[in-house]
């Protein structure tokens, strides 16, 4: 897809060649005397499976694009598909119908093979329908259950969010019913002879399991993250920010460190001769020169030059911050005011400390 990374995971293949076993003595049966060949058009046809299941993230991917939404990469693994979108959503309908795309165009694409299923004769396309068809009516139908990490569990979520006005509320109740939906998957091979007179099989035993356990720390994971987030609004940059001492490039160390004590600033930045700030003086860096060498050195020369991600507004705060930060690892950050002036310089330290601060409230 244009601007779009579509990656393919080693699991695929493996997949792919499970599907390319189980179809063969299916295609034996519609076309006899293929022989190895069988297994190749197995394997085509997990490719043409698998488009379908690129078709229904490209869904997910396009939605988001239009209300304003990156997305990085779509990537086919062993369990379907996974787009990573940039940020949250912001919007209870902006969760929804990104979410819910994507099953209705399984359904759509499950209903459109199986219309074709009824004009096409006899043979190895109307084999592929037949299985297509009811593939993708499987995967739509059951990615609207509601629960995490679902695509029903994020239109539950947004129906959460929509009524209580709460986003992270919307996945605790979302997470749940996945955890509830991972239970009942992984009781289904107590209650299925009783139902359908049928023993399970070892592979339905390991399918359950994979699957079970796949619902399970996705679900755990999506409520873990809720909480987090749940707390970031109180990370706050202004607050956190040490007091800043501008000086010139030029200056010598000893001097510069001086100044800084005398001031009690716990930080320092270079600046050129029109005030312009250009660096961050690194603690560590002036911690490890030799307290004699300080006078017969510049300060520019234990300052990390401000390139670009390393100045942030001083109202920076909750997940904003947080991905500023992960965007550009670095020790210390500028805060500058709406007009540029420095207000300070934001350690990732203090970020930290903060951080598991409010956690354990």
């Amino acid at each position: 897809m244009a601007g779009i990374d579509v990656l393919v995971t080693s699991s695929w293949f493996i997949v792919a060649l499970l599907i390319s076993l189980t179809f063969a003595p299916r295609i034996e049966d519609a076309q006899p005397g293929l022989g190895f060949w069988k297994y190749v058009a197995g394997f085509v046809f997990a490719v043409v499976l698998y488009l379908s299941v690129l078709l229904h993230e490209a869904s997910h991917a396009v939605v988001a694009q239009r209300l304003g939404y990156g997305v990085n990469s779509i990537t086919l693994h062993f369990l379907g598909g996974m787009t990573e979108i940039d940020g949250q959503s912001r919007r209870p309908r902006h969760e929804f119908w990104i979410a819910v795309v994507g099953p209705l165009t399984s359904i759509a694409v499950g209903l459109a093979a199986a219309a074709a299923w009824f004009v096409v004769p006899d043979g190895l396309v109307r084999l592929a329908l037949q299985g297509l068809a009811g593939a993708n009516l499987i995967i739509g139908v059951l990615n609207l259950v509601p629960g995490l990490p679902l695509d029903g569990g994020r239109v539950l979520k947004a129906a959460v969010w929509g009524a209580s006005g709460n986003q992270h509320r919307g996945s605790i109740v979302a997470g749940w019913g996945g955890r509830l939906t991972a239970l009942a998957l992984l009781a289904w091979p107590l209650v299925m002879e009783p139902l359908t007179g049928q023993q399970p099989t070892i592979l339905d035993l390991v399918l359950v399991f994979i699957l079970g356990l796949f619902l399970w720390t996705g679900a755990t994971a999506a409520m873990a993250h809720a909480r987090i987030r749940e707390r970031l609004p109180a990370l706050v940059a202004r607050p956190l920010a040490r007091r800043t001492l501008s000086v010139p490039e030029d200056l010598p160390l000893a001097e510069a460190v001086r100044r800084a004590q005398e001031a009690q600033a716990g930080s320092i930045v270079t600046v050129t001769a029109d005030g312009s700030p250009v660096g961050i003086v690194s603690e560590a860096a002036v911690t490890a020169m030799p307290a004699d060498r300080r006078p017969w050195v510049a300060v520019s020369t234990v300052a990390r030059k401000l390139e670009d991600g390393l100045t942030l507004p001083a109202t920076v705060a909750g997940e904003e911050l947080i991905l500023a930060i992960s965007r550009r690892p670095a020790e210390e950050y500028l805060l500058v005011e709406a007009d540029g002036t420095i207000y300070g310089v934001l350690s990732t330290a203090d970020v930290d400390r903060a951080f598991r601060e409010n956690a354990r409230r």
